[in-house]
């Protein structure tokens, strides 16, 4: 076969796929007229009488059974033994950023039964300080020059400068380090270490890996005493938003939890059928999920659970989810109706959310509140807009001026 040949073929294959995708894209529904009737399931069962709706008998019996539905349904296994894990700091600057942060790069590495994961930390933190730092972590899932710790790059998905100037650690990983974002090479990462998780139906694949890596950056910060590992806020944005939400449920000591753009599975309802489906996601995505979940395809009224119960697993912890107006692909409707419903779990613990019936306004953030939101003007993407409303929304509950 002749180059020009192999070219050809290989832009018509491009364009075959591009096709599809905008077909699959244009193909949903996008007219809240055409959102069918749905039953939400509910938070708890109708056994249950209201002297029981407590929050003892959440954190003991209901919020684990949740947990398990999505463990077993959507996001797979998480699991949790290892051999050893090192830090190694690969680069050290302590005037960065003109003498305002302490730059670490470091390796953070996971051992089990002989084989390993390296996952690489960029981290700043602020110089001016009397206390350790709290501190934003992001899941990063576009290129990793959006986290340029020379700061010849300055990108608004990572504005390092602003968390800093705000008196907050900003810290960041690389999607790919935990599970490559490819459906031929995600299991060579975390997964490496847990190769039973890719013969089971219900095995943890590329989302859970990532929200598994978030965990192991927070094991780091509870062993040095520059940033306040027990007021760490995790971010992602899309795909890195869905797996912020499953690394909050699956692991409390993330202090906020704050997810943006995330869409269908991740933070807006599935039983809506608006924008992305179960279905578009599980075949574009096939190794984002566990096996199982494709069993809702087209299917998701059977789901025993919807992303309102997701967000439910965070409380009483804040969570701040966002949408941009132009991102309906992203469901933004579906995602604040997934917080008015996770209000019923909040209430259990007494915190207050000052949530409106009706989606807000755009550009109305609303931040003093334990469930917080906004609709910004744009398009899917994680702006200089957003990161300054997450500093506020954690100025809130961390109290800080």
């Amino acid at each position: 076969m002749s180059k020009k040949y192999k070219i050809l073929v290989a832009a018509i294959q491009m364009y075959g796929a591009l096709l599809i995708f905008c077909t699959q894209v244009f193909a949903q529904n996008y007219d809240e007229s055409k959102v069918p009737a749905y039953t939400l399931p509910p938070l708890f069962p109708s056994t249950i009488n209201q002297n029981e709706k407590n929050n003892l008998y959440w954190e003991r019996t209901r919020r684990l059974e949740v947990l398990g539905f999505f463990r077993n349904s959507v996001y797979g296994q998480m699991p949790r033994t290892y051999n050893d894990m090192q830090f190694a700091i690969t680069n050290e600057v302590p005037d960065a950023m003109n003498g305002k942060a302490s730059l670490k790069e470091l390796a953070i590495t996971v051992l089990k039964s002989g084989a390993s994961v390296t996952i690489h930390l960029i981290l700043f933190i602020p110089n001016n300080r009397k206390q350790p730092a709290p501190a934003f972590l992001l899941i990063n899932n576009r290129g990793a020059n959006n986290t340029d710790p020379k700061r010849i790059e300055k990108s608004e998905f990572w504005p390092a400068e602003i968390l800093i100037d705000s008196g907050y650690a900003i810290a960041a990983f690389h999607v790919n380090d935990a599970a490559p974002d490819d459906s031929t090479t995600y299991q060579n990462g975390v997964l490496k270490l847990y190769p039973e998780q890719l013969k089971v139906p219900n095995g943890m694949k590329a989302i859970g890996a990532w929200a598994w890596a978030a965990s192991r950056v927070l094991d780091y910060f509870e062993e040095q005493k520059d940033v306040d590992a027990k007021r760490v806020c995790i971010v992602g944005h899309s795909r890195g938003g869905k797996a912020a939400l499953w690394a909050g449920a699956e692991d409390k000591r993330f202090a906020i939890v704050i997810s943006n753009c995330s869409g269908n599975s991740g933070a807006a309802l599935s039983r809506r059928k608006f924008g992305e489906t179960v279905k578009r996601i599980n075949d574009r995505f096939p190794y984002w999920f566990c096996g199982n979940y494709k069993k809702y395809n087209d299917n998701e009224a059977s789901l025993p659970v919807d992303q309102h119960m997701l967000i439910s697993l965070m409380a009483p912890r804040p969570v701040y989810v966002t949408s941009a107006s132009k991102d309906l692909w992203a469901d933004p409707k579906g995602s604040y109706l997934s917080l008015i419903h996770a209000q019923e779990a909040y209430a259990l613990y007494g915190k207050p959310s000052a949530l409106t019936p009706e989606p807000p306004a755009i550009n109305t953030p609303i931040i003093n509140s334990y469930l917080g939101y906004h609709n910004r003007e744009g398009t899917h993407d994680l702006t200089v807009y957003d990161w300054k409303n997450f500093i506020q929304f954690a100025n809130y509950h961390f109290r800080k001026p």
